[in-house]
């Protein structure tokens, strides 16, 4: 650690410490640096609402296209699979490009991705355009973590990092109900010429606001191989794989669930999802201002929230109430996962940050993939009530995963970079 370095330890649950690295010199980022962060935030946001326009969608894309909703949802898997292999082929393979040239190129191929998928005659083409977006969405999401301390003071890094997140937040509050209620004014084809609309905002931002940046070291195979010989790095994947493979394995068929087993229209839908965001908002907040003194706890309440919802749900499908209490403790669940599991990956690599986010969202990917795609088998072998329980003994075992790093008095950092 640099020597103008100030660490700054603070409790943790069952008596750890976190160690969190805050530099003496407290001069403030720019105004500059700020939108900066504000420009790939606003990449974020159009990147998550592209990426999960079609769960809103899926009854509606489905019938026009000819599929059935289990096939629907490789469009939810199809770009999942492939942002898993771009996000370390493109960072192997970008060697010592300016990161801000990959990252626009990035932007180009979201707009692109929604216009194919917006005039699509068939699946076949939607599928094209939902590839697209998959050979986008890994590497923005690498260059996106890894690069959110570049933009601002040193200081200040944590808190670039968390309002990139907030993309993913607002996305959900705000980007997926959207297309869902442009759908019922219009079609599901305007809802992607929206999210297009959306990726060209991001896209102009991104030219206008982004500064230079060069690569620092280009990542080698080494790299990688490197954070996979660590015991707990492995360790750690896994539990990233199950929580997210409990969620998306679940939430891509959300709204055949509140369509065909508790009766809800479509206009209702679109209002429990912009709920669902809401709450995940308020808790990304909220969970933000205790990750840091207790990050273990904190994810375990999460995921142990989230389980509780996806095996409530079947057994309360009768009750509309119940319905909607559950979906809203769901969103307060994963309003706060991906901050969580983002720090605690970033915990595991801090001397080798952009292999350690390359790994960190193809295993996302890998996730978001498999879930939505065995969601869908199950979805369409034994019903959606089915695949909600699956998603809740993902989340089983994710808690157990949690559970089994034991800190016992040691510092969290240093149990995970082991």
């Amino acid at each position: 650690m640099e020597k103008n370095l100030a660490t700054v330890t603070v409790s943790a649950q069952n008596d750890s410490l976190l160690d969190l690295p805050i530099p003496a010199s407290s001069a403030p980022s720019t105004l500059r640096s700020w939108l900066s962060v504000v420009a790939v935030a606003t990449g974020a946001f159009a990147f998550v609402t592209t990426e999960f326009l079609p769960v809103g969608l899926l009854p509606q894309i489905a019938h026009d296209l000819g599929v059935s909703p289990g096939t629907a949802g490789l469009m939810v898997t199809t770009p999942g699979v492939i942002a898993a292999i771009s996000a370390p082929a493109l960072m192997l393979g970008a060697g010592r490009i300016n990161r801000r040239l990959i990252l626009l190129t990035l932007s180009v191929l979201l707009l692109a991705s929604n216009l194919v998928s917006a005039m699509a005659p068939g699946f076949g083409t939607m599928l094209l355009g939902r590839a697209l977006l998959g050979a986008a969405l890994g590497g923005f999401w690498t260059l996106a973590l890894a690069t959110s301390a570049r933009l601002v003071h040193e200081q200040h890094a944590a808190k670039a990092t968390a309002m990139i997140l907030t993309g993913v937040t607002f996305a959900t509050v705000i980007g997926v109900p959207l297309g869902t209620f442009i759908s019922t004014l219009a079609s599901w084809r305007a809802s992607f010429v929206a999210t297009g609309v959306l990726a060209a905002v991001a896209l102009a931002a991104q030219a206008l606001l982004l500064p230079s940046l060069p690569s620092k070291a280009a990542i080698r195979l080494a790299d990688l191989r490197a954070l996979l010989g660590r015991a707990n790095t492995r360790k750690s994947l896994l539990m990233v794989a199950l929580v997210f493979g409990a969620h998306f394995s679940s939430y891509t068929y959300v709204t055949p669930f509140l369509v065909q087993s508790a009766g809800f229209s479509l206009p209702a839908i679109t209002s429990i999802l912009l709920g669902f965001g809401l709450v995940g908002f308020i808790s990304n907040f909220v969970v933000s201002t205790t990750v840091s003194r207790s990050l273990q706890l904190s994810l375990f309440v999460v995921v142990a929230i989230l389980m509780a919802a996806l095996l409530a749900l079947p057994l309360l499908h009768a009750s509309q109430a119940g319905v909607v209490f559950m979906i809203l403790a769901w969103g307060v669940a994963f309003g706060a996962i991906p901050l969580c599991l983002s720090i605690w990956l970033q915990l595991s690599s801090p001397d080798l940050p952009e292999a350690g986010s390359a790994l960190f969202v193809s295993i996302v990917q890998v996730a978001i993939a498999v879930g939505s795609s065995v969601g869908g088998v199950v979805v369409d072998a034994h019903g959606v009530h089915a695949t909600l329980f699956l998603g809740g003994a993902l989340a089983l075992a994710g808690l157990a995963v949690i559970a089994s790093f034991g800190i016992n008095n040691k510092k969290l950092g240093e149990i995970l970079s082991q």
